[in-house]
């Protein structure tokens, strides 16, 4: 049967190849600790279940809602933005809320582009970053990203070989999969880059809050001018653990909200009310839960960088984000990701991310995210020491 064309688009997902195979061997009843997706683990704030609790209970909320978000809703995450990052945000033309950042992005790029666009986007990087704009029609050129590259050298090159010239660039610092952090000072750069070339930049903040050893995550709006060329999304999915309730937001520049409005006003009808009171009290809360999910992502972090370097698998600890990115050691780099992450689900029952999913220049590396608690994480580094060894 013929694919549609926009469905033709998608090459296969490579993720599901690795999926498949651990679904196999679990079915022969094998244990696999799995670090494949980033499906965080840890239980949503009390406070804010017992809210969705009460306010589900109250037939009042069981009725459509508003695309954009209730207005406490918008107005909590512009607070919390001048509270985090001194930024001033309207919560009428200024803010929404989307269903997770994935459904923000996915949308927002629909609003944006049409067939023979250009896009800029990191390689590697997390899927929807490329994805989105492919499934609007646009094309991508890619920005490679890594240690020992300059991101600015390579997207002025980028910039020079694409045709028609770029209509927007999408950026996430921390970064998935990569772990990098920036600073204030990247973000000025890439506003004052976006203003000479007459492009959009939308930035991708899901793991603004997960930050480790003194690290701060600025906002890509705190640099001068930024709401003048782009939007950041944020999400509550890893900061507050509530990843199911696909609560997020977009916040910036008012032509690109009010795009990102008016396309939701066709396809939904905002989400369950009742989510969205609970989140409000999220953000208006003490975040004193944020606190506590960093670290515990930060204690996972660190028992599996000491276990993987004292199996002789050096790999440096990440600053931000639940992942870790680990370059596949030398005897077994030539094999490339897929085939390296199907040797570690085959012969040491662990689960990774192959690098190349998230784009060709990840091919190296492989990503754990930290969904395991020190006793599967023990584990798991038994499983590879013992591969690792046996250099096979």
């Amino acid at each position: 049967m013929e694919e549609f064309s926009r469905i033709q688009r998608l090459p296969p997902y490579v993720f599901a190849v690795v999926g498949e195979l651990k679904m196999q061997l679990r079915r022969q009843n094998i244990d696999i600790v799995d670090f494949s997706m980033g499906n965080p683990d840890i239980p949503s704030p009390p406070h804010v279940v017992d809210k969705l609790s009460e306010a589900a209970q109250k037939p009042v909320n069981h009725r459509y809602s508003l695309s954009k978000g209730i207005p406490n809703l918008r107005k909590a995450i512009c607070d919390r933005y001048r509270r985090n990052y001194g930024v001033d945000l309207d919560p009428e033309s200024e803010a929404i809320v989307s269903m997770g950042s994935k459904e923000g992005l996915a949308h927002l790029a629909l609003a944006m582009l049409e067939p023979g666009d250009v896009v800029l986007a990191p390689d590697p990087t997390y899927p929807i970053h490329k994805y989105a704009p492919i499934i609007a029609g646009a094309d991508v050129r890619s920005i490679p990203i890594g240690p020992g590259r300059d991101f600015f050298e390579d997207m002025t090159t980028a910039m020079r070989h694409a045709w028609p010239k770029p209509k927007v660039l999408f950026i996430c610092y921390p970064h998935n999969p990569t772990t990098e952090v920036t600073d204030a000072a990247f973000f000025q750069k890439v506003v004052d880059f976006a203003k000479e070339h007459g492009i959009w930049v939308i930035h991708d903040l899901a793991y603004a809050d997960l930050v480790f050893d003194g690290y701060e995550a600025p906002s890509f709006l705190q640099a001068k001018g930024a709401k003048d060329v782009g939007v950041e999304f944020y999400t509550m999915s890893k900061s507050y653990s509530m990843p199911g309730w696909r609560v997020g937001f977009c916040v910036g520049n008012a032509r690109l909200i009010h795009a990102l409005s008016r396309i939701k006003s066709y396809l939904d009808y905002g989400i369950f009310q009742p989510v969205q009171i609970a989140s409000t009290v999220a953000l208006n809360g003490p975040e004193d839960c944020v606190k506590e999910i960093c670290a515990t992502y930060k204690d996972r972090r660190d028992k599996l960088i000491e276990g993987l370097n004292r199996i002789g698998w050096e790999t440096p600890p990440p600053k931000a984000t639940m992942f870790v990115w680990a370059r596949i050691p030398e005897p077994f780099r030539k094999m490339g990701s897929v085939e390296f992450s199907k040797l570690l689900l085959t012969q040491a029952h662990v689960a990774v991310s192959p690098g190349l999913g998230f784009g060709h220049y990840g091919d190296e590396y492989v990503r754990f995210a930290l969904i395991e608690n020190e006793h599967r994480t023990r584990q798991a580094v038994n499983g590879m020491r013992k591969l690792l060894s046996s250099g096979a």
